[in-house]
């Protein structure tokens, strides 16, 4: 069975994609910059394939990650890999964005916990201990204000992504020295972490069809938060 993947992440600012046959990484490219993926993405993607001598004919399976993270971005990644499955008929794998960060934090003997700013104050967080080389969630993925998540966590954590620079202060003012911190090039999300999950479910056969996919937003978006408002005045008023 050949495991040719193309994996991509568009849950934050820097998107990436990634492709790699079995373990071993055939090309990435990461762009961390103002400008929205839908500009990107395709081009990205061709770049990639052309630089790595491939065509969409060679991917065995097609790989996103699908939250959770801002939603524009993750619409965008799941909608075109959605796509280019669709068209090649290739079977797909989904990542959490959280989990592929912890992922760049191996085999520490604390809980990983990886954070992504969701705005509005709070965070998408997750945490993870490694086991059997892939970090494993200790409990479910949320989002919630940073205050509140660190008076939940374990004695000593490492703490990872854009979330963990966003709060840094707030984070050692709580933890103090019990808070450790991965470089900071570390902090970027990468397809290729991704690509990693990906092929250890490929392999084990969790992949879906393009219709059974779907983007993991935790939050509801702003449209659905007014439209609940709406729905909730209007029975009121009824």
């Amino acid at each position: 069975m050949g495991e040719v993947l193309l994996t991509v992440d568009t849950s934050t600012q820097a998107g990436s994609v990634a492709i790699s046959d079995g373990g071993q990484l055939l090309g990435e490219l990461l762009v961390n910059v103002k400008g929205t993926h839908t500009d990107r993405l395709l081009l990205t993607i061709q770049q990639l394939l052309q630089d790595a001598q491939l065509s969409m004919a060679d991917l065995d399976c097609v790989a996103v990650v699908i939250g959770p993270g801002a939603f524009t971005g993750l619409r965008v990644g799941v909608a075109t890999c959605k796509g280019l499955a669709l068209a090649t008929g290739k079977p797909m794998v989904g990542i959490s964005s959280l989990q592929a960060l912890a992922l760049q934090a191996p085999f520490g003997r604390f809980p990983v916990c990886a954070l992504l700013d969701a705005r509005k104050k709070e965070v998408y967080a997750g945490l993870y201990n490694w086991q059997a080389g892939r970090p494993l969630p200790c409990g479910p993925e949320v989002v919630v204000a940073p205050e509140r998540l660190l008076e939940s966590l374990p004695a000593e954590t490492v703490f990872i992504g854009e979330g963990a620079v966003a709060y840094q202060t707030l984070i050692v003012r709580q933890m103090g020295s019990r808070a450790h911190f991965v470089p900071w090039p570390l902090n970027l999300p990468r397809a290729s972490s991704a690509a990693a999950l990906a092929l250890d479910d490929f392999r084990q056969g969790r992949t879906f069809t393009p219709a059974e996919l779907r983007p993991r937003y935790i939050r509801l978006s702003e449209a659905e938060i007014m439209w609940t408002r709406r729905q909730a005045e209007t029975s009121i008023e009824g």
